[in-house]
């Protein structure tokens, strides 16, 4: 991956597309009364009522069972990551082989959604860290960028919770997180610009240091092959 300039996320220009100024996804206080049944049920009602708006024929064999489909990939799969008893564990160990330098967890598999328009995000994620007496399992990490991608998102929020999430459970600020990912509102809507990406990246502790800021974007610049 070439990175030409990585965008500090607090210096965004954001305009009225990606107001992303809070941390936290905005959700009601009201948001996790009902089930998912109770969800998957109201969602369906009104994707059946969205198809039967744009003329679809919901008799048809292929488009009988859309609406179910469809309400259950978005409780369960797409925006799984909103209700909170979903959020993985994430215990901690101590250090005792002392590894005091940078761990990197490179090119993390991301899909999410985007909150704008409801279409894919897909890129990676990049996420490193520097032990302040403890450490977290290397599968963790996949998991906290999975849980925070499933939701309605925009990409700097993504990148800003990954880093809190981790810095929270490590005690530490030294956590920094790069993400790069096309958004196919970009791609295949309005301007149709398919060979664009947007690149977020979140630096913490010492990975504000220009040369700790330097190895970690050499570090995801590395060839992996295997």
């Amino acid at each position: 991956m070439k990175i030409e300039k990585i965008v500090p996320t607090e210096a965004l220009d954001l305009d009225s597309d990606h107001l992303s100024a809070a941390l936290e996804t905005p959700l009601r206080s009201d948001a996790f009364e009902l089930t998912d049944e109770e969800k998957i049920s109201r969602i369906q009602e009104n994707v059946t009522d969205i198809l039967q708006t744009l003329g679809m024929d919901l008799t048809d064999d292929s488009l009988k069972g859309t609406p179910k489909r469809v309400a259950k990939m978005f409780v369960k799969e797409l925006f799984g990551g909103l209700h909170p008893d979903r959020r993985p564990g994430l215990s901690t160990f101590e250090n005792k082989y002392k590894y005091n330098e940078m761990l990197v967890e490179k090119n993390i598999t991301l899909y999410s959604t985007c909150e704008h328009h409801l279409l894919p995000i897909v890129g990676k994620a990049h996420v490193a860290y520097i032990s302040n007496g403890n450490v977290v399992g290397l599968s963790k990490m996949n998991r906290i960028v999975d849980y925070y991608a499933k939701r309605p998102q925009v990409q700097e929020r993504l990148t800003r919770q990954i880093v809190n999430e981790l810095q929270g459970v490590l005690n530490t600020d030294n956590v920094a997180c790069v993400i790069d990912a096309k958004h196919l509102c970009v791609n295949s809507r309005g301007i149709r610009d398919i060979s664009s990406s947007t690149v977020t990246g979140e630096f913490g502790g010492v990975f504000k240091e220009e040369h700790r800021k330097n190895e970690f974007l050499k570090y995801i610049q590395i060839e992996t092959e295997f």
